[in-house]
């Protein structure tokens, strides 16, 4: 079975540090690149592509509403010209980047408040479904396992990448567990492990009540702006491996090609 992990990376900013970005390179499969709008620059962009093409790591827009101050957690109410604009603006300012070192931006996966958003209302998720699709139907689209974003990227043929969250709980509706509460984040990289291997081997999100919420599983993200995502990523990968799971970037696995 083949399986992809991902992470954000590229988020320097004063929230948070890019320190661990080229180790955490070698481990990871898939690079979701901050775009500017919420963290990193040109400077950070052209690092993570030029680390990523060393280690065969596929890259991404994370595209965000543009709000440094909160890290694009802080939610917007935008309607949908400007839901396009944001998107096609970060792929373009990343592609051009990328372009430079003669790579190719492979995937798209929303960023923060836009991506829960996305995940609850299918009216956003649709509007940014048809970028997508305007942009290059061939991109992979990256997005949480059984959420709105994923009928909405079906419903325009895309290529539907299912994530699910390593360093995250969810609710009984599979939705992720809100930051504003105190357990939102698994910090351990042992709970995290466990918690992966087993919606793995059973393609079901587990849920703090202990519900199982069948569903399909492509990637694995880890965010790397957590104080264990490095011990995080290493175990995961570790595991991963040792469960017989071949691990390969988004735009090589069979799916995909």
């Amino acid at each position: 079975m083949e399986i992809n992990i991902n992470c954000d990376l590229g988020e320097k900013s004063k929230l948070h540090s890019d320190h661990n970005d080229p180790e955490l390179l070698s481990i990871v499969n898939s690079a979701n690149i901050a775009c500017g709008y919420h963290a990193g620059d040109e400077e950070t962009m052209s690092k993570v592509i030029q680390i990523s093409k060393k280690n065969n790591v596929s890259i991404g827009a994370h595209p965000s509403f543009k709000d440094i101050e909160n890290f694009g957690r802080k939610r917007q109410n935008l309607n949908s010209s400007e839901i396009k604009k944001l998107i096609i603006n970060q792929y373009e300012i990343l592609q051009a980047i990328a372009s430079k070192h003669n790579e190719k931006v492979t995937h798209i996966k929303p960023h923060g408040a836009l991506n829960n958003m996305a995940c609850e209302d299918m009216e956003l998720s649709i509007t940014i479904a048809k970028t997508i699709e305007e942009i290059d139907k061939n991109l992979i689209y990256l997005v949480p396992t059984g959420s709105k974003m994923e009928t909405a990227g079906n419903k325009y043929n895309l290529n539907i990448a299912c994530e699910i969250f390593a360093d995250r709980n969810y609710e009984d509706d599979g939705n992720l567990v809100s930051r504003l509460k105190e357990n939102a984040l698994i910090t351990d990289p042992n709970l995290a492990k466990s918690h992966v291997l087993k919606m793995v081997k059973n393609q079901s999100l587990n849920c703090l009540s202990g519900k199982q919420i069948p569903c399909k599983i492509d990637s694995i993200c880890i965010h790397g702006d957590n104080k264990s995502s490095l011990d995080t990523a290493k175990i995961i990968k570790n595991e991963l491996y040792d469960n017989g799971l071949t691990l390969k970037p988004l735009n090589e696995m069979k799916k995909f090609i």
